[in-house]
């Protein structure tokens, strides 16, 4: 297995609103990305590629209800309440969006451990030989050994001015051995074959996407920065994303609309070519094939959001 460089949770951070209010960087968080989110009271639909590596997310404060997902499938509806913790290790992209039900705010911390650490941890358990086990998803749990040790890291990468290595070092692997040891899963106890890029591969390709909003994305290069053919690249990112590149990279055109729309107070035509539109009918015909409203009735929808122009039916759709 070849074992990727960097971490999923880069990738994240583009599907989820909200504040970033801690990040662990430096050599102290190799082979562990940690986050700490605030998250907004409703979130939209959001679409999370499949992960290489297993994820944990821990909800350190607020009540939500929050619905998941396969894409095109039923929605299933749960309560999340403060200190749950989840396992995501899931082969497939899926959708997610929440409310929040309590005054309390939503804070979230997400600690992706990479396989370099799973791979230690089960040669010291089974042997030199042994691959890395596949982990079952929970939902929703409180594991307090889990809880013990993320509180660590949380308490080093918010209050330590430099995180010491060998402190953070020990307990992502610690971390890597409880879950190994507690949520192996012995019915299928081979990682799956991968179908989908690697993270750092599609962390890289994700930037460039990121990159191109306003001016559009051709394929072949996007396949030439991972190394591949349009079409091996093409179906490993489907993989991923469960859409091809250019399906994907309008969602991400839409997500960034959607984002302009409730956080300024652009005109729309300004928000259409910044996500690449010169048409304002055009813009306004793919924003409401996509979210079910125009531009100006999303933004109208929106809390606190009065509107801020005339415009016109035609130039919103």
């Amino acid at each position: 297995m070849t074992i990727p460089k960097t971490t999923s949770a880069e990738e994240h951070r583009k599907y989820f609103p909200g504040k970033m209010i801690h990040l662990g960087e430096g050599p102290a968080w190799r082979d562990i990305l940690v986050e700490i989110h605030t998250r907004p009271r409703v979130g939209d639909v959001m679409l999370i590629p499949a992960v290489v590596e297993p994820q944990l997310q821990w909800q350190i404060s607020g009540h939500v209800v929050c619905e998941d997902r396969d894409l095109g499938g039923q929605w299933n509806t749960h309560r999340v309440e403060s200190g749950a913790l989840f396992l995501i290790n899931s082969p497939d992209p899926y959708e997610l969006r929440w409310k929040s039900i309590g005054p309390d705010p939503i804070v979230v911390m997400h600690a992706t451990i990479g396989l370099p650490l799973f791979a230690r941890a089960a040669k010291e358990l089974f042997g030199p030989d042994a691959r890395i086990p596949r982990l079952k998803e929970f939902n929703g749990i409180r594991d307090t050994t889990i809880i013990a040790f993320l509180e660590m890291l949380r308490r080093e990468l918010s209050e330590q001015k430099n995180a010491s290595p060998s402190f953070v070092q020990g307990i992502a692997q610690s971390l890597a051995t409880h879950l190994i040891r507690t949520y192996r899963d012995d019915k299928n106890p081979h990682p799956r074959r991968s179908t989908e890029l690697p993270a750092y591969q599609l962390h890289r390709v994700l930037k460039i996407m990121e990159a191109s909003l306003d001016e559009g994305i051709h394929v072949g290069r996007l396949a030439e920065a991972v190394g591949m053919s349009e079409s091996h690249f093409s179906r490993l990112f489907k993989g991923n994303t469960g859409f091809s590149p250019s399906q994907y990279f309008i969602r991400l055109r839409m997500s960034k609309a959607q984002e302009l729309l409730r956080e300024t107070r652009k005109p729309v035509i300004e928000i259409g070519l910044d996500v690449g539109y010169a048409s304002p009918s055009h813009f306004a015909h793919v924003f409401r094939r996509e979210t079910g409203l125009s531009p100006y009735e999303y933004r109208e929808r929106m809390p606190g959001n009065a509107p801020v122009e005339n415009f016109s039916r035609i130039a919103t759709g």
